[in-house]
């Protein structure tokens, strides 16, 4: 019989991870500390020969509603671009590239993560994400093994609105006392709790994997 899954102690029977700053991670930052979103629009700005002032005006609204699945990618790109007097094809070349070069995928955690699922663990990811970002940072090949995969702009909601947090317990077709949510944010992390799952907030690997809770799962 598998170990994890039937431990009392812990009694969890699923994991959800956040993206950004837990299963992806700033390059050049081994705490997680950094989510380097700010170091995305630096990219972009420069490439742009743009403030960020002036970026962040261009973005607007556009930017924040994608989020949310309120605009579609394609009229978000096509906002932005005409904003900016760039092609949409153009910007989103530069954005992805953005994405990619100040992410890194947290291979030791997925490693961690799928070594739960082997366990009998369900694994989850709950993330808030613009249609670019989940493009860039989420690749398919990776995310494949997590189900549910709930990201805002595909479920229309963003944490820490606790709808998304229903919608992922929804999917995973169990009460929040057997889920462990892992999340960097603070704001993100009490909406869960309240909600009643158990939660960690991460601020690195090692950090991750000293917690209690943590280690109760192996």
């Amino acid at each position: 019989m598998k170990k994890g899954i039937l431990n009392k102690k812990s009694n969890i029977k699923a994991v959800i991870f956040d993206v950004g700053g837990v299963l992806v991670l700033g390059k050049n930052t081994k705490t997680g500390k950094n989510n380097r979103t700010l170091g995305v629009h630096e990219y972009v700005v420069k490439k742009l020969k743009i403030s960020l002032d002036q970026w962040f005006d261009s973005i607007d609204s556009a930017y924040s509603d994608s989020i949310e699945g309120k605009v579609s990618k394609e009229k978000t790109l096509k906002i932005i671009a005409k904003n900016n007097k760039i092609s949409q094809d153009k910007l989103e070349k530069i954005l992805k590239k953005a994405y990619r070069n100040h992410f890194v995928q947290n291979k030791q955690l997925f490693e961690q993560a799928f070594k739960l699922k082997q366990l009998g663990y369900k694994i989850a990811v709950l993330s808030d994400q613009w249609p670019i970002s989940k493009e860039a940072i989420m690749p398919d090949k990776l995310y494949k093994k997590f189900n549910p995969v709930i990201v805002s702009c595909n479920v229309g909601v963003r944490k820490p609105n606790p709808k998304i947090y229903k919608i992922t317990l929804k999917s995973l077709k169990l009460p929040a006392k057997a889920c462990l949510f892992i999340d960097n944010q603070t704001w993100n992390i009490k909406p869960a709790k309240k909600l009643g799952m158990k939660t960690i907030l991460f601020k690195n690997n090692q950090q991750l994997f000293e917690n209690k809770l943590w280690k109760s799962l192996f």
